[in-house]
């Protein structure tokens, strides 16, 4: 196969694959985030304390987290299809991306909001700060260099589990790695997928690094007094 004909398979399928990743990551931030945070409001101590609540949701996210995605794909497919008329194809893999996105990176939420300092939380709090107003000017800012690592985490698992996805018709650079690479015995090809997986991968993942870096020592240098920033906050 010459670079002609490899060419313009490889531009369809990074584009498949980036809108699948792409909007599997938005619903999962949307569906995560929220989600991480409620399991540590409502755990042992925290502003919303509700063991049972926390149980159950902790239950529900651990048992999504441990279905292997391919499982996961499958079992969704009755769901898939009644929500995009069909199982194969690049919008029918967002449903399985998705859904096995959020609580992993629940998951992920969870714990970098856990590194929040407790203090500053009853600072707040004793400033007659509620729960919205805590969440919304203290654990998601002081936990945002966390935030944006896990959501890094979060779409180099998804460009696997997209790669993954194309093995059962779902597109991106995994179909064309299986269909051409492996069955059709296209070896240049198949390194070619896999090259630019990695080079996709090694970009997103310091895009990541940089920006969690940077809003780290911005955080660690700021100029208002802490006292002030809390002041702030509560209001």
């Amino acid at each position: 196969m010459t670079w002609s004909e490899m060419q313009p398979l490889l531009e369809q399928a990074c584009w498949d694959t980036l809108y699948m990743v792409g909007w599997s990551t938005l619903i999962a931030v949307v569906g995560g985030l929220p989600l991480g945070i409620l399991l540590v409001l409502t755990d042992r101590g925290g502003l919303l304390q509700n063991l049972a609540a926390n149980k159950v949701i902790g239950q529900v996210v651990n048992i999504a987290r441990s279905l292997p995605f391919i499982i996961l794909m499958v079992a969704l497919m009755g769901f898939t299809r009644s929500i995009t008329g069909t199982t194969i194809g690049r919008e029918a893999a967002i449903v399985p991306l998705a859904i096995g996105a959020i609580p992993f990176f629940a998951r992920l939420v969870e714990t970098a909001v856990r590194e929040v300092d407790h203090g500053l939380v009853e600072a707040v709090q004793s400033m007659g700060g509620n729960t919205w107003t805590i969440v919304r000017k203290v654990l998601v800012p002081e936990s945002l260099p966390s935030l944006i690592s896990s959501t890094t985490t979060t779409i180099v698992a998804l460009i696997g589990y997209s790669a993954m996805a194309g093995t059962v018709g779902a597109g991106g650079l995994g179909d064309i790695a299986i269909r051409y690479g492996y069955q059709r015995f296209e070896t240049q090809l198949m390194w070619i997928t896999v090259a630019i997986l990695a080079v996709v991968i090694s970009v997103i993942q310091f895009a990541g690094d940089y920006a969690a870096r940077s809003l780290h020592r911005r955080g660690a240098h700021s100029g208002p007094a802490p006292k002030l920033r809390l002041l702030k906050a509560a209001s």
